[in-house]
């Protein structure tokens, strides 16, 4: 049975009579209230009502979803459709006792890359890293096409806040529960923390005025293995999920993207570099920004103040994530060769 208020919801979409609905919660906490209702119709079609309650989700940044969408269609790219209400709005419902905007979308043809990997008994395409260049293929000829048509920024933002609740964007946000844990170690360790402290703020600062001189686009901004697309044979197809979607700097995105240690992240973000750099024009100022963005982006992020926290009292594991964290802000790593 389908409950009467999901009925009315669905009528406000498509004339087909629903006859079956699944309710997926993705809520985190009461200000980010999340439900998607996979509903299947009469006619045999399926589909799926999405359902938001918080301060990133509006008629305005759907409309940019649904632009977008269609744009990575345009490139070969599979995407679920958005859908507008028959008004052709994205209306504002009360459900549950909340005051939500609504959406539709398509429920996806293919099926996405962690759920198709769970069930391949022979392991096949098991690690996602096999579609790496398939995904910055794709991701370069969406920076290519430059779109200028989002007013507000991607969940990767820099400097900019994604949505209202936020007191700043997460690099900052990361970078000051670091200090927070650093504040506390040994006395011992007060002078190398307080100059990678100061290292950072300073590259930061120097970068701020000239990273909003970098070309911008409009992208997915979320690559994890639950929003990759792939075929039955395993190839991969397209995106899904375009609710962090937004403007942003081709380079921070794709070093945003890349993470993992030290060795990794460089290796990982050359090869997007390389990659990309096929479909993508890179500018003087990307090159001249492209090691202290990274310098920005990596020493403090959660990965560096998740060890620093592990490391508890043990003295030389403390020393070996502060010397690994200045070792980001200080080597001089070349970026600009595989930009070429």
């Amino acid at each position: 049975m389908v409950s009467k208020e999901i009925q009315s919801i669905v009528r406000l979409f498509f004339d087909e009579e629903p006859v079956s609905a699944k309710v997926v919660d993705s809520s985190i906490g009461d200000e980010d209230f999340r439900n998607a209702i996979i509903i299947e119709t009469k006619e045999g079609n399926r589909y799926v009502i999405k359902i938001a309650a918080n301060d990133y989700t509006d008629a305005g940044r759907i409309r940019v979803w649904k632009r977008t969408i269609e744009e990575y269609r345009a490139l070969g790219y599979y995407c679920p459709r958005i859908y507008n209400d028959k008004s052709g709005g994205f209306p504002t419902i009360t459900y549950e006792g909340r005051e939500c905007v609504a959406y539709a979308e398509d429920y996806s043809k293919h099926r996405v890359f962690e759920e198709r990997a769970a069930v391949d008994e022979n392991g096949r395409n098991a690690d996602s890293t096999a579609f790496f260049e398939d995904i910055w293929s794709m991701t370069a000829k969406i920076a290519a096409k430059r779109f200028a048509y989002a007013d507000f920024p991607s969940g990767y933002c820099l400097f900019e806040k994604f949505c209202p609740s936020y007191e700043t964007d997460e690099v900052l946000e990361n970078a000051q529960h670091w200090k927070t844990v650093a504040d506390g170690l040994p006395e011992e360790f007060a002078a190398q923390t307080e100059r990678i402290w100061k290292l950072w703020n300073d590259n930061r600062e120097a970068l701020r005025e000239p990273y909003f001189k970098l070309p911008v686009s409009v992208f997915q901004a979320d690559l994890n293995s639950t929003n990759l697309l792939v075929d039955d044979d395993g190839k991969f197809v397209g995106v899904l999920d375009f609710n962090l979607c937004g403007h942003d700097v081709f380079l921070n995105y794709l070093m945003r993207e890349n993470f993992g240690s030290f060795e990794r992240e460089v290796a990982d973000i050359r090869r997007a570099l390389k990659i990309a750099s096929r479909y993508y024009t890179f500018s003087e100022e990307e090159k001249a920004i492209a090691l202290p963005l990274f310098r920005c982006l990596k020493p403090l992020w959660y990965i560096r103040v998740t060890e620093l926290e592990e490391a508890g009292q043990d003295r030389e594991a403390i020393k070996r994530c502060l010397d690994r964290t200045e070792h980001y802000l200080t080597a001089d790593i070349d970026f600009r060769s595989y930009m070429e």
